[in-house]
């Protein structure tokens, strides 16, 4: 399944949907308190041990221009959501934001990490989610048929420009290595390292969200008092392990258990998220966050494409 990019993550949240929609009332009942623990404490664990994943050294593949690259398609795809979604479709903030994440930085595990943050319910992350599953799988097949259609033209793409582009426009890494290696190995070597780049941006993508939206819930009353900053501390720590592993302190056995572990616990969370969500929940959602989302896979084609080919030709 991870080969046709469905991660475990997708999988694990469609496991749980099935069991909360079809298990009887009373196992779910019995279920809740477990289910409470992995949507909480088992979440921003996986969100902390994710950093096993990263390496600071990472940045230095790609280079200034691969970084910069991240970074702008990254701010605009999530200012694109957070505007357009309630003011074109009337979908609510939380649910506009979580779509947006996923679509700007790394699809599922993007949409759960900027939940606590958003204070978003389980029908409205579930709901993002499926925007990631529909148009990161299309983003599979797209990008090579665009590499295909830009070597038909005479416009060659090398596997670095290729890479980069991939890397920073597609929603999951599991969809990035599909789209990366349809093209070839070098495409989707670079595509995965940009790709990793711009999930190490989650952390401090998630402490500027919680300023924002602390500053924005302030009062406009003379009494009022500021609204207190909110630090998600899994973001902190997902800086801290990060930094432990690029600096090569940790030994490669416990890495590669860390990662294993990381993922058993983010599929745990996510299975136990799909439980708690119901499906006519969705169904009232209906097709405006498919739009959205819709709107922002264009805007990561062809927005992320003349983002992509500014800074090469301003960095070279």
């Amino acid at each position: 399944m991870q080969s046709r990019g469905i991660g475990a993550l997708t999988l694990a949240i469609v496991i749980g949907m099935a069991f909360g929609n079809l298990a009887p009332a009373r196992w779910l009942d019995a279920a809740a308190p477990g289910f409470t623990f992995a949507k909480q404490t088992l979440l921003r664990l996986g969100i902390v041990l994710y950093g096993l994943r990263i390496g600071f050294h990472d940045v230095a593949a790609i280079g200034v221009a691969g970084v910069l690259i991240d970074a702008l398609v990254l701010a605009g795809t999530f200012a694109l959501a957070a505007r357009l979604g309630p003011r074109m479709f009337g979908l609510d903030a939380a649910t506009s934001m979580l779509v947006g994440a996923g679509g700007a930085i790394c699809g599922a595990a993007a949409v759960m990490a900027t939940a606590p943050v958003v204070r978003a319910r389980d029908e409205q992350v579930a709901v993002a989610v499926a925007t990631v599953v529909v148009f990161g799988t299309a983003a599979m097949f797209v990008y090579p048929a665009l590499h295909a259609l830009a070597g038909a033209l005479g416009l060659g793409i090398s596997p670095l420009h290729y890479g980069v582009y991939a890397g920073s426009t597609v929603h999951e890494v599991a969809q990035v290595v599909v789209a990366g290696r349809a093209v070839g190995e070098q495409a989707a070597d670079v595509a995965v390292v940009t790709k990793m780049v711009r999930v190490m941006m989650l952390a401090p993508f998630l402490l500027l969200l919680s300023a924002w939206l602390a500053r924005r819930s302030t009062q406009p009353a003379m009494d009022a008092k500021p609204a207190r900053l909110h630090v998600p501390w899994f973001a902190l720590g997902f800086i801290a392990v990060a930094a432990f592993h690029s600096a090569g302190v940790l030994p490669a056995r416990a890495v590669a258990v860390g990662i294993e572990l990381d993922g058993l616990v983010l599929a745990t969370a996510m299975a136990a998220l799909g439980a708690g969500t119901r499906l006519d929940a969705i169904r009232r959602a209906g097709l405006r966050p498919l739009l959205l989302a819709g709107l922002l896979f264009v805007w990561l084609i062809v927005g992320g494409l003349a983002i992509n080919a500014a800074v090469w030709v301003l960095l070279g």
